[in-house]
């Protein structure tokens, strides 16, 4: 009986971790990203974005998203630039990340023209959200 009282709690911490990810917000943006031609997210082009490497300036000369937020994202980051600790992106692990569309799409923008160099489009936007909340 304890057992699987155990395997309840573990299972409902599980099932409540994937709930978040599809947050309110995160249905809303991806409908929105759809209208704009971003069909299929894709979790695996999103990490690939996550990872890639870009030029930046004399001071920062590389950059990825991986650079502020690590390369595991159950961990918490810093800003490279100004050391500010960065929660962990994962939603498994904070559930309040992808909470809010204005939040999202606020740091969408900031972190694509930083580490891009321009904004991302719906579809790079999409992916990454398809990756992370898979985290």
């Amino acid at each position: 009986m304890k057992t699987l009282r155990i395997l309840t709690i573990v299972f409902g911490c599980l099932a409540t971790g994937l709930v978040l990810a599809d947050s309110p917000a995160v249905i809303q943006l991806l409908n929105e990203y759809a209208l704009k031609g971003a069909n299929h997210p894709d979790a695996e082009k999103g990490k690939l974005l996550w990872f890639e490497k870009f030029e930046g300036d004399d001071r920062f000369p590389e950059r990825s998203c991986a650079s502020c937020h690590t390369r595991d994202l159950s961990k918490a980051g810093s800003h490279v630039k100004t050391r500010k600790s960065i929660e962990p992106m994962a939603p498994s692990i904070n559930p309040e990340r992808l909470s809010s569309a204005r939040e999202i799409e606020k740091w969408f923008k900031r972190n694509c023209k930083w580490t891009l160099g321009r904004e991302c489009t719906a579809s790079e936007k999409a992916n990454l959200l398809e990756f992370i909340k898979q985290q």
